[in-house]
């Protein structure tokens, strides 16, 4: 495809379309209003004899044309943006670095990590939420880094893994030594309590289920990957940050699947007993995710660069 001869304002335009995924994110992005990204994108299709976009009930995909045009001009445009971006006046600090993610992993493990920057003068605007929103107010250009729990789809979101989360299936001190029993005079041969053939999860039918929500999403998941069956439970409790659900089981409420960062000082303590250590957990990986193009503000990169530092050790 010709592209010495197409307007150079209109390629921007297309890129911010093709990193965002809709013409509405675009228009945030470049500040301008939805009808003149439309007006913009009609012009360069008529240019190139080609359609580039296929509209969606929500935001527009690529067409294979678009995809290549992507890749030729991406690059030089990203470089002529940092080269003529504005330059902050002396003195000033940078604008701050927009962060979303999970409640529980910002408040427990990322903020912690981010302290130094802060103390350093590094500003940090953060935004909790589930995984697809979160990506779609990325490509909108609100938040500067997600932390995703599942990789993005496409290719116009740069993901890199960040962490690995193993979900442990707990209950109070209370709990564990009546099922402990039950399984002691369920099973003759003695096995230790915790190994996996010796746990039935048929005997936590009659002790209560503390979820993050009413589809039981992490217990789901743990069923079908230890036990290899299908989880048929009702909640008990169901409360939309992990934390909670910990305080409560910690509190003899019943039991939960929770990720083992969450859970990890109280069950040291003693505070959790893990009802069962299978050799291969269930384990879940989460993403950083920077929003597309070359960001002008450099805190982006410090934030990015420590947060894969300290997820080493999480």
């Amino acid at each position: 495809m010709e592209t010495a001869s197409l307007d150079l304002n209109l390629l921007r335009t297309f890129l911010a379309v093709y990193r965002s995924g809709s013409f509405t994110g675009a228009a945030r992005l470049l500040g301008l209003s939805q009808p003149t990204v439309t007006t913009q994108m009609r012009a360069l299709e008529r240019q190139t004899g080609r359609k580039l976009f296929e509209r969606l009930p929500r935001g527009v995909t690529p067409t294979p044309v678009a995809d290549e045009l992507a890749a030729r001009v991406a690059a030089p445009l990203d470089e002529l943006a940092a080269v003529a971006g504005p330059t902050p006046p002396a003195g000033a600090g940078a604008e701050p670095v927009h962060l979303a993610g999970p409640a529980e992993l910002l408040c427990t493990m990322v903020l912690p990590a981010l302290a130094p920057l802060v103390a350093e003068g590094v500003r940090l605007r953060v935004a909790t939420g589930l995984t697809d929103p979160l990506l779609d107010e990325l490509r909108a250009g609100r938040h500067d880094l997600v932390i995703a729990t599942t990789r993005p789809r496409g290719r116009t979101l740069h993901a890199v893994p960040l962490t690995d989360e193993e979900f442990v299936l707990v209950a109070a001190p209370v709990w564990a030594e009546r099922l402990t029993d039950h399984r002691r005079a369920q099973d003759p041969e003695g096995r230790a309590p915790g190994a996996q053939g010796a746990f039935d999860p048929a005997v936590l039918q009659g002790v209560p289920l503390l979820t993050y929500a009413e589809d039981l999403p992490i217990a789901r998941r743990y069923w079908r990957h230890v036990f290899g069956r299908r989880l048929s439970r009702t909640a008990a409790v169901t409360v939309p940050d992990l934390r909670g659900v910990l305080t409560a089981v910690a509190a003899g409420a019943g039991f939960s699947v929770l990720p083992r960062y969450l859970c990890q000082d109280l069950l040291e303590s003693g505070a959790l007993v893990a009802l069962l250590e299978p050799e291969d957990p269930p384990i879940n990986t989460g993403f950083l995710v920077q929003r597309p193009g070359v960001s002008d503000n450099p805190d982006v990169a410090r934030v990015r660069a420590l947060l894969l530092r300290a997820a080493r050790g999480w």
